[in-house]
């Protein structure tokens, strides 16, 4: 009885030491976007590049933002498509489709261009992330913008996906579940249920460990 549930607890302990038992990753954004810069004081948009190149599944991966440092509430919004097809409200997470013509545009289409797209379509105050496709660059960022409907707002470029070089196309596998906003930690009370949780195992295993002959 004892050799059993011993393996049932290691079990137990593996389940909660891993959140995530697939091959899928999470890029977690857990700090302040404009920390380092005057972009938040300074009039008019500021740009702040520096992100890191990384490489992005579409089909597992997903991007995590903590609501404490990016004020975008508690739930994904998700919205995907050309400029015109997009709802001019309730977006806090976008992927801005490209035409022919913005890849083959003899001007760079940048974080800029994109941002004065949506701020044309968009009319109601929020910030908010978009990833588009960089024409210069050819592939494509993530974004966070301090207002999706301000075409002064400012903007850090978060991340760019170098494994998607050169397809604009791959902005069409983009979903919802490719974005989350982190949830808190447990609260005080659930670590406490948790620990008594274990102090029972630990008590169900004195119960059924067989006396040790004199």
């Amino acid at each position: 009885m004892f050799k059993r549930f011993s393996f049932w607890l290691l079990g137990t302990a593996a389940l909660f030491g891993s959140s995530n038992v697939s091959a899928q990753q999470a890029f977690t954004f857990a700090s302040d976007p404009f920390a380092g810069t005057t972009a938040l004081t300074t009039p008019g948009r500021q740009i702040v590049g520096g992100e890191p190149s990384i490489v992005f599944d579409i089909l597992t991966d997903r991007f995590v933002f903590d609501p404490a440092f990016f004020d975008v509430g508690t739930t994904v919004t998700f919205g995907s498509g050309l400029i015109a097809n997009l709802p001019a409200s309730g977006l806090n997470a976008i992927v801005l489709q490209t035409t022919d013509d913005d890849a083959n545009a003899s001007t760079a289409f940048g974080a800029g261009n994109a941002a004065n797209l949506l701020a044309g379509q968009i009319t109601s105050d929020g910030a908010g992330f978009f990833i588009y496709f960089n024409s210069g660059l050819n592939l494509p960022r993530l974004v966070y913008s301090t207002n999706l409907s301000d075409p002064t707002a400012d903007l850090k470029i978060l991340a760019r996906m170098t494994n998607l070089s050169g397809s604009p196309s791959s902005l069409n596998q983009f979903s919802a579940a490719n974005f989350q906003i982190a949830t808190a930690v447990p609260e005080s009370g659930s670590w406490a249920m948790m620990l008594l949780g274990f102090g029972a195992i630990g008590g169900v295993m004195r119960r059924n460990r067989k006396p040790v002959p004199a």
